[in-house]
């Protein structure tokens, strides 16, 4: 697992979208509608890039040879008087490579990341119902609330969403 700048973000976009185009195939309601073509996921994440050079977006993805297993992101607040908090968006994992601890992984190394960039709070939202709200819970967040109809499934259907948060605190130094 490793931290993608911008360059990096560039150079696995390929693998970064068919990530995603397997995640909306697979039925996970990460923003995109089905059928998501390859040309679709790749402008998407090469727009990514720039928010990555700009501080605003920080991407983790896993590796197997070429293929991209899995990624997570951290969405930086740019307001001043929210940036000690951060979104924690896109976690995503293949289909053939879920129920490894890959997804558990990921998110542990963005509440790690926050943590070290200061961020005291995380919040995300996710399809209530779905398979994430399990490792969410089990990672300690807590729901604050569902909105009905909040989001579209690839197939286009509305359903509700739950909002998510995380309070963070910085490791205690040793003396």
């Amino acid at each position: 697992m490793r931290r993608l700048d911008a360059t990096g973000v560039r150079r696995h976009a390929g693998g970064l979208a068919d990530l995603l185009a397997d995640t909306v195939h697979g039925g996970a309601s990460v923003g995109f509608l089905a059928p998501l073509g390859r040309a679709e996921a790749l402008a998407w994440w090469g727009e990514r890039a720039a928010d990555v050079a700009a501080g605003r977006l920080a991407v983790w993805a896993v590796h197997d040879g070429d293929r991209v297993l899995g990624t997570v992101s951290l969405a930086f607040a740019a307001k001043p008087n929210s940036r000690h908090r951060a979104e924690l968006v896109k976690l995503m994992v293949r289909r053939e490579a879920r129920g490894q601890g890959l997804g558990r992984g990921l998110l542990a190394t963005a509440e790690t990341a926050a943590v070290a960039a200061g961020v005291t709070l995380l919040h995300l939202d996710t399809e209530t119902g779905s398979p994430a709200e399990h490792l969410y819970r089990s990672a300690g967040w807590t729901p604050a609330g569902t909105v009905p109809d909040y989001a579209a499934t690839p197939e286009g259907v509305l359903r509700p969403t739950t909002i998510y948060y995380k309070r963070l605190t910085a490791p205690t130094p040793t003396s």
